[in-house]
């Protein structure tokens, strides 16, 4: 280590850049450790919001965290590139990148504006570490607009990508299963050891490596996590076509150690803002860097996700006699997964939508995405409940597996409906407790 830079402080100061989910939850949680933590965020509604001690989106546990924390004195909120460099010996960039907006690749606009925004008021030591998902190569140029902006010239970078499952995020960020520093000196791994001392001293796996690396990391385990979904969804066009049973099949193969139950699961697919626009990304990039294998594979792990929306638009059509046209459909669930309210990338909305193109009148409950799903999509129309979703209606569609759903009463939504027809687009219900209360229960993969 150079013995002329500054030792890892015990506590280091931080900051994030960018309060949206992941830099909320990470700012919250490292506060929730003990360090001296300011967010920052250019949108003063938002910043309104955290100060008032509100989250402004849906994730359990963390309006508490806030709460205490704040509480505590250990975090605040500010717009001030040149205050958080004052205060702060470690900086979190923690902003979004979208999809581009008719084009598969990452949306870096956000990253870059963070970097340069902040690179001018850099006059001491001290560590960047990028924690948003990007394209391999990203952090080098990053590197590059730090020595070229900062006032120092000792200033460093790292990346640490996130691993954040939505639902869960408190319990990810404060006891994750691993890790990743990707770092180019002994100094910068020194600080990332200090601001993460607490997991790492309980147990989490430390991998260190290269930027590129880290990079891949994050972008690589979505790829292959959506791997198995569409692989099952894949197995689900098989058991269609032969009698099978997917849920019987998944649950037979899940037992091989080297394969594992989870995200072996038949249904609607995936969505939501990480899985859907990393893989693409990721096939953006690849195809710059002309692995035409990884291009291949990966564009049909997308296409088969895809798929099964269609398949739940056809399954919902044979229920009605082949025809949408002025027939009432409940669709349970907004949300792209449960104990969330993002609705980026929804299958069950992109279903909702779809069905409503085609002369359906179409009713959406979600516990707790409805006010987004109403600005993303203002001419379907919301019900107050999952009773009021389902009155009178000629066909129910579970598209979010939420508890609330899951647990529903057949003998009961059977006395609000007009027909008894059930489209389980997440193989959640028990068929035969469905159709033992007279219902005409279909599900992807299922006969």
């Amino acid at each position: 280590m150079d013995v002329n830079s500054p030792a890892a402080p015990a506590k280091p100061r931080i900051s994030v850049i960018g309060t949206g989910y992941l830099g909320t939850t990470h700012a919250v949680c490292m506060a929730e450790l003990g360090y001296d933590v300011i967010g920052l965020d250019v949108d003063a509604a938002k910043l309104d919001l955290l100060r008032a001690g509100t989250v402004p989106f849906f994730e359990p546990g963390l309006p508490e965290l806030l709460t205490k924390v704040q509480g505590g004195g250990r975090l605040r909120f500010t717009d001030s590139y040149a205050e958080i460099a004052q205060f702060a010996d470690v900086h979190f960039v923690c902003v979004g990148t979208p999809q581009r907006k008719g084009e598969l690749a990452a949306d870096l606009q956000y990253v870059e504006a963070a970097f340069s925004s902040l690179a001018p008021h850099l006059d001491r030591k001290v560590l960047v570490v990028g924690k948003s998902t990007v394209p391999a190569g990203t952090a080098v140029r990053m590197e590059q607009l730090l020595a070229s902006q900062a006032p120092c010239k000792d200033v460093e970078l790292a990346w640490n990508p996130e691993f954040l499952r939505e639902g869960f995020a408190v319990q990810d960020t404060l006891h994750p299963d691993r890790l990743v520093l990707g770092v180019r000196t002994e100094w910068a791994e020194q600080q990332l050891r200090a601001v993460f001392a607490p997991m790492i001293e309980s147990g989490t796996p430390v991998v260190l490596t290269d930027f590129a690396t880290a990079e891949l990391v994050k972008v690589a385990a979505n790829s292959f996590l959506a791997t198995k979904i569409s692989f099952i969804n894949a197995m689900a066009e098989v058991c269609e076509a032969t009698g099978a049973d997917v849920t019987k099949l998944a649950e037979a193969i899940g037992h091989d150690a080297r394969i594992g139950r989870r995200f072996l699961n038949a249904g609607l697919g995936f969505g939501g803002g990480c899985l859907p626009k990393d893989i693409r990304a990721f096939i953006a990039r690849a195809q710059e860097l002309g692995v035409d294998q990884a291009v291949s594979f990966l564009h049909q792990v997308d296409a088969i996700n895809l798929r099964r929306r269609a398949r739940v638009v056809d399954l919902g059509q044979e229920l009605l006699d082949g025809s949408w046209t002025d027939r009432r459909v409940a669709v349970l669930g907004a949300a792209f997964k449960p104990d969330s309210d993002d609705i980026r990338d929804s299958p069950a909305l992109d279903v909702a939508a779809a069905i409503g193109r085609r002369g359906a009148n179409v009713l959406v409950y979600d516990p707790q995405a409805l006010d987004n799903a109403r600005q993303l999509y203002p001419d379907l129309q919301y019900a107050a409940s999952a009773e009021d979703a389902v009155r009178d209606a000629d066909l129910v569609m579970l598209l979010t597996e939420w508890r609330e759903f899951r647990d529903m009463s057949p003998e009961r939504i059977g006395t609000l409906v007009r027909r008894r027809n059930i489209v389980d687009g997440r193989n959640v219900l028990d068929p035969a407790q469905w159709r033992a209360a007279g219902w005409v229960y279909r599900a992807l993969g299922r006969q």
